[in-house]
């Protein structure tokens, strides 16, 4: 609770109280109140209890640990890219994924009345990413955060001249906060994509989870990650069942896996599932020519990959 500024500690309280009073529909998330990943829950899971938690291990082990039914974890920006660490943290998890949604970022700049000039900036360092050539052309300096929206709780705390923090909307009216700016952003398209995460099996509570219920392009995707040699065309060998049985992998994200940098682990998704004959040629193919094969999840395409 003390890792929260004091503006946040009293919501983060409030709503960690309720989540504990009914485990099943609480669904945690990393940052304070009113971030964007608070957001992209009151979306998909309205009737839901947000368990906002300081930190994405924390966010994760808070489903582990039977204290939220799932959680809300973002993956990727379409202008800043993967969200850094959630590729050690979610196969360490052991959780799966669930589903998948996209969410419409709209970073504001919000200070307290009469902070004057803007000079200083604090958010999280995706959301300054996302907004650092227009930071830039202002002549602001950027100050990384734990996130968006304790950002904006720290800046109502600090209340200094020329300090604002780059957040959702919904920080403002939750700390205090003037709206000085609104849709900042270096592209006309700001999309953060999230997953959404649970125990696969075992889960005490595992029977009273809301269901999720989202538009779908009624395809499935799959999430998996492999390890190859790092010998060439060894990852050609790897995939190349998934081309011959025409099947998309709309993503493939690389990382040095362990300290001997002898071989290296990827992060693929891909349309469908290995129940369809296609798919499971493909992953043969792939299991034959990898160290260890691994499924994160299954679960309903949110929306067309074009």
């Amino acid at each position: 609770m003390d890792d929260y500024s004091p503006s946040a500690q009293a919501l983060v309280a409030e709503m960690q109280a309720k989540a504990a009073l009914s485990p099943a529909k609480a669904i945690s998330f990393q940052g304070a109140p009113g971030c964007n990943s608070h957001l992209a829950i009151l979306d998909l899971f309205p009737d839901s209890l947000p368990l906002p938690c300081f930190s994405f291990a924390d966010a994760l082990a808070a489903v582990k640990e039977g204290r939220a039914g799932r959680a809300m974890i973002p993956i990727e920006n379409s202008l800043n890219g993967r969200v850094a660490d959630m590729h050690f943290l979610l196969p360490e998890s052991g959780l799966t994924i669930q589903a998948e949604y996209f969410l419409p970022i709209h970073h504001c700049l919000l200070a307290p009345k009469g902070a004057g000039k803007i000079t200083r900036v604090l958010s999280h360092p995706q959301a300054l990413g996302q907004c650092r050539h227009w930071l830039h052309a202002h002549n602001i300096r950027a100050l990384a955060h734990a996130d968006t929206a304790g950002a904006a709780a720290e800046v109502a705390d600090l209340n200094q001249h020329g300090l604002a923090s780059l957040s959702p909307a919904l920080a403002a009216k939750l700390y205090g906060l003037e709206i000085l700016e609104e849709g900042i952003a270096d592209g006309e398209v700001n999309i953060t994509r999230f997953v959404v995460l649970a125990e696969a099996e075992g889960s005490f509570f595992r029977e009273e989870l809301p269901p999720i219920s989202q538009p779908s392009s009624g395809k499935m995707m799959t999430s998996l990650l492999f390890t190859v040699k790092n010998i060439p065309s060894a990852l050609f060998n790897a995939i190349q069942g998934f081309g011959e049985n025409k099947v998309n992998m709309t993503k493939l994200e690389s990382y040095q896996h362990g300290a001997s940098f002898a071989a290296t682990q990827f992060y693929a998704d891909i349309e469908g599932q290995p129940s369809e004959p296609k798919v499971r040629e493909a992953m043969t193919t792939l299991k034959k020519n990898s160290y260890d094969l691994r499924i994160l999840g299954i679960y309903p395409q949110a929306r067309p990959r074009l």
